[in-house]
């Protein structure tokens, strides 16, 4: 039974050298006094901040993409016990003994250092030469930028990191597929191909590099259908449920009201502790006839404002010359104020309290808008608005005993309805307001008054379209029942705080749906910023940007690259560009310049190079954002494995041969009887000859030695420099 104990046990392992050597030197190029400098460098001014956010449970929105990226670097300033306190408010504020900076900077630190031997195994996979796998590894090691950015608390070589692993997660699960499907390495690389991807896209927005699409050849339709539920597992499934884990850490993490609530809706800023959840806390649900309520706009665009009103009137006439109404002025005001409120009324009645037992008021209910301060209602009518002169301008109704009536009736609709007869509810009903006369719609424009309005934002009436923009829906934030007839007495209660608890928790679907939707469309006011540059500059490295400056010794950190390795690269890219179109038009031609094994590799290897350069390159054209040299460095990369590639199919294909001509050229004989014989030479790279170098067809040509009259052939030769000469 023990008989195994009587042989040793022998384990024998594969070690590349050129791999944990270049491992060891990328960890010791961007691990190497990491703490240094010891203080705020460039945009860890910007990161740090979410980073406190983080370790305080505070939520925030950060338009440059998901989450991924920010938890990260903030489960770095976990690990080294960082508890936020820290103002992050200057470049170049030296950090205290509270900052745990090589904590915070050893993220982004290792995954540069691994992009090393990534580079590496990307062109062993690729079949190259693993001396042309060794010079892509040196020139990532070695590339300035790509050292500086590793070194600070950056997000870009974690993108990288993670874009470079699901290239060869899917190289190693493509060479395996051809051998040995559905094994455990199988899986495993396919799996981390999907999480790999998913991660990438977790860290930032920007274009990714995407992976060459393969074709996939199997007979039987079982196993058709198994490769398919296997790939769209691990590519779909798998790479979505973790993207949706991210933004569900995220939100669970952050459940603080923080500086951000401001843009999100009412519904999401009422889930989250203290802010608008300990203002709104306990208000009835549904909104009634003598409800006191504050309008809050859905857009949000250009800043979270609320319906609001005030004692000044619209100006007898604009300095364009048109006339207004004089009226009292409606606009939209970006901060609370009691005069946000309005009591919903019954226009069938009084009264502007709420009955026992309350009336709610349901989709399609015709309702007026009394101003809480100053009880005038809300109106509109054929009268142009200020700014926007095609639209109807909305007023309070003040009565000038003149022919203007009175026009103050407005339908109710829910948007966000399920029925018919759905109660309008606070937070939760997205409404707008159909003006009854004119079937005018209450919008928000966007456009600032002048001085005379305050610089507040413009509300209008506009006829009714078909769509539902969001600057004309409206939603309950702050809601309370009516209960005071007299004007004094509720103005004190305008004043006053609300009661009751109801709660309005969101789920995590919904809050999901609209934080992805502001990430994507919340645009910050971007200013012209001393180091921004255009995706133009990038290329040949026109800019730099200075990281940091020491005011004693003068130390400086700036963000520029290698210029010999950046020359090489724009190089690289031309030259395979160049080549790949010259194959291309002679394969066209049935002039086969290379191998069909090496055709296919130099098409692979460019489909990735350059198609992730130019995928992470070129969407940068349309981006209306500031933009610094640091956004190129994905692409950059891309850039930098082409160089051995390049480098290598030179010397394989066209450099073979040293001392003769370039390609294959064959030397044809031909002669008559009793003629001197004479030679001559055919370059194979004339496009004009579709007959020679790797060529099916055949010529045949008049070749009579020794006097015979026979038709001998040139054949195509299947060799560089080769040609069989047959008889036929």
């Amino acid at each position: 039974m023990l008989g195994f104990l009587k042989q040793p046990v022998v384990v024998t392992a594969e070690i590349n050298v050129n791999l944990v050597a270049l491992t060891v030197m990328g960890l010791v190029n961007r691990l190497w006094a990491l703490s240094y400098p010891r203080a705020v460098v460039f945009d860890e001014v910007y990161y740090g901040q979410f980073v406190s956010l983080y370790m305080k449970r505070i939520f925030f929105v950060d338009d440059s993409g998901p989450p991924f990226g920010h938890m990260l670097l903030a489960f770095g300033g976990y690990l080294g016990g960082f508890d936020g306190n820290f103002l992050w408010n200057r470049i170049g504020a030296e950090y205290n003994m509270n900052v745990p900076i090589w904590s915070l900077r050893l993220l982004p630190a290792l995954t540069g250092a691994l992009c090393v031997p990534l580079a590496y195994q990307i062109l062993v996979e690729l079949h190259f030469s693993h001396c042309a796998a060794l010079g892509a590894a040196l020139l990532i090691l070695f590339e300035n930028s790509l050292i500086t950015q590793s070194r600070l608390m950056l997000l870009e070589s974690v993108l990288i990191f993670f874009i470079l692993l699901a290239i060869l997660s899917y190289l190693k699960f493509y060479n395996l597929q051809k051998c040995s499907p559905f094994t455990a390495g199988w899986w495993f690389w396919l799996l981390l191909t999907g999480v790999a991807c998913s991660c990438a896209v977790g860290v930032s927005c920007a274009p990714q590099s995407d992976l060459a699409r393969e074709v996939i050849k199997v007979s039987a339709v079982v196993s058709v259908l198994c490769h398919l539920l296997a790939r769209g597992l691990a590519l779909v499934v798998v790479p979505v449920a973790m993207y949706l884990s991210f933004f569900y850490v995220h939100l669970t993490l952050l459940y603080r009201s923080g500086p951000h609530d401001q843009i999100m809706t009412s519904a999401f800023q009422a889930s989250l502790e203290g802010g608008l959840a300990r203002i709104t806390q306990g208000q009835p649900l549904e909104v009634a006839y003598g409800s006191q309520i504050t309008l809050r706009n859905v857009l949000g665009k250009p800043m979270p404002c609320w319906l609001h009103s005030h004692k000044s009137t619209y100006p007898i006439r604009y300095e364009n010359g048109r006339g207004s109404s004089h009226q009292q002025q409606v606009t939209c005001y970006p901060f609370k104020d009691v005069n946000n409120w309005w009591i919903v009324k019954d226009p069938g009645r009084q009264q502007l309290v709420v009955s026992n037992p309350p009336r709610p008021v349901r989709h399609g209910h015709i309702v007026q808008l009394v101003h809480g301060i100053t009880t005038r209602y809300l109106n509109t009518h054929d009268v142009a608005a200020p700014l926007s002169p095609h639209s109807q301008e909305i007023s309070c109704y003040i009565d000038y005993n003149i022919s203007m009536p009175a026009q103050n009736l407005w339908r109710v609709e829910i948007v966000n309805r399920e029925s018919d007869t759905d109660v309008w509810k606070t937070i939760l009903s997205e409404v707008r307001f159909v003006h009854v006369n004119t079937s005018a719609v209450l919008k928000l424009s966007g456009a600032s008054l002048p001085e005379w309005g305050y610089r507040q934002l413009e509300i209008i009436g506009e006829k009714l379209s078909k769509g539902y923009h969001q600057s004309i829906l409206w939603n309950v934030e702050e809601h309370r029942y009516g209960k005071s007839q007299e004007q004094k007495e509720r103005e004190v209660e305008l004043h006053s705080p609300t009661q009751a608890d109801i709660s309005k928790n969101l789920s995590f679907v919904a809050r999901f749906t609209e934080l992805q939707w502001k990430i994507l469309t919340l645009k910050n006011e971007d200013t012209e910023h001393k180091y921004s540059s255009s995706p133009l500059d990038w290329i040949t490295m026109d800019t730099n940007i200075a990281y940091w400056f020491h005011p004693l010794s003068g130390a400086q950190i700036h963000l520029i690259g290698n210029v010999l390795t950046w020359a090489s690269a724009n190089v690289a890219t031309l030259v395979y560009v160049c080549l790949f179109l010259w194959y291309l038009l002679r394969r066209r031609r049935k002039i086969c310049d290379i191998p069909e094994d090496a055709w296919r590799l130099w098409v692979s290897a460019g489909g990735l190079c350059v198609g992730g350069w130019a995928v992470n390159y070129l969407p940068f054209f349309m981006m209306e954002k500031t933009l610094f040299l640091y956004h190129y460095l994905p692409a950059l990369t891309f850039q930098i494995l082409l160089i051995p590639v390049v480098l290598q199919h030179l010397t394989d294909h066209l450099c073979r041969y040293p001392g003769k001509p370039t390609g294959c050229s064959a030397v044809l004989i031909s002669g008559d009887e009793g003629s001197e014989m004479m030679g001559f030479i055919v370059p194979a790279a004339a496009l004009t000859s579709g007959t020679l170098h790797y060529v099916p067809s055949v010529v045949t040509l008049p070749c009579l030695p020794e006097g015979h009259g026979e038709n001998y052939s040139v054949n195509a030769c299947t060799a560089p420099g080769k040609v069989n000469c047959s008889p036929v």
